[in-house]
């Protein structure tokens, strides 16, 4: 990947302020032509493959993948293609949907955690804790079902609470050797009313489709402003946010792709070295399987 689309620019940095209408939902093509850009996302994919089978037998990190977006954005295709390449024993998606009764009796970050990925595995959050100070906030009625004390009276005082408790669950996590990488697609209202134009025309994509994705596009500006309130208080520079142009979703893609590889590179995740007494028992093992022979 050029250094123009070096993932670098699409980094939250810590502190720093987000006004998502000036940032960019779609970017010029990585490539000359589509196919380039199909054959340039294959060899990441296996690139990814390779740095999967490293990090999984060194056993030594784990790497916790989170993807936010409006609906539509693309959360489902990245994913898919993601994992065509990985090993499955390696890593597991977490789709998160509304909350259960049992799940509503825990803090907020509860159901998170108990699909934290071990060492040497990759987890995938489709949604995620995030959903906690995104759809709560623009429908804080939510709350009223989660039994929290101090809902309504100190609405304010919750999401910044919230935003103090993540941010010390990642760097948590972070002190315990799990890689957290955030994706946050950014996609445009109107590209997203051409997929939903899409999933109601192709009988195909009909499953797709959902009233209550229709129902939300009436709070667009309201999600803006609780994404915006959210990637600027959680981003950190131990965990930061990458705020991905989605409208092409190839290219999205691919810089979802060069952002894991990055990540997963920075960990150095290398084969175990083996002592000399297993060399010296293996040896002995070779020797009497030969003899078999």
């Amino acid at each position: 990947m050029s250094d123009r689309f070096g993932v670098s620019q699409f980094r939250l940095a810590e502190g720093e302020s987000l006004r998502l209408r000036d940032r960019a939902t779609r970017v010029p093509p990585i490539s000359r032509t589509p196919k380039e850009d199909r054959r340039l996302l294959k060899a990441k994919v296996r690139a990814l493959s390779r740095l999967q089978r490293l990090h999984y037998a060194a056993n030594a990190h784990a790497m916790l993948i989170i993807f936010q977006g409006m609906d539509a954005a693309g959360k489902d295709g990245v994913i898919s293609h993601l994992m065509t390449g990985l090993n499955p024993q390696g890593c597991e998606v977490t789709s998160f949907k509304h909350p259960s009764a049992s799940e509503l009796t825990h803090d907020f970050l509860w159901r998170s955690a108990q699909r934290l990925p071990e060492r040497g595995r990759i987890g995938v959050f489709n949604r995620s804790y995030y959903e906690e100070v995104l759809i709560v906030r623009v429908h804080p009625e939510l709350l009223e079902a989660e039994g929290v004390p101090s809902a309504p009276r100190d609405e304010a005082g919750i999401w910044e609470s919230r935003y103090r408790s993540i941010r010390d669950f990642e760097h948590h996590l972070g002190r315990n050797g799990v890689k957290v990488v955030k994706i946050f697609l950014h996609l445009s209202k109107e590209e997203q009313r051409l997929r939903f134009l899409s999933r109601i025309d192709e009988p195909e994509k009909n499953w797709k489709f959902s009233m209550a994705d229709v129902e939300e596009r009436a709070f667009w500006d309201d999600y803006e402003k609780a994404y915006e309130a959210c990637l600027e208080s959680t981003s950190t520079d131990a965990a930061p946010w990458f705020v991905v142009p989605a409208d092409d979703k190839l290219t999205s893609r691919m810089i979802v792709s060069q952002i894991i590889l990055e990540a997963l590179s920075e960990l150095h995740p290398q084969f175990p070295k083996t002592p000399p007494e297993r060399r010296r028992a293996l040896k002995r093992v070779r020797a009497a399987l030969e003899a078999e022979g």
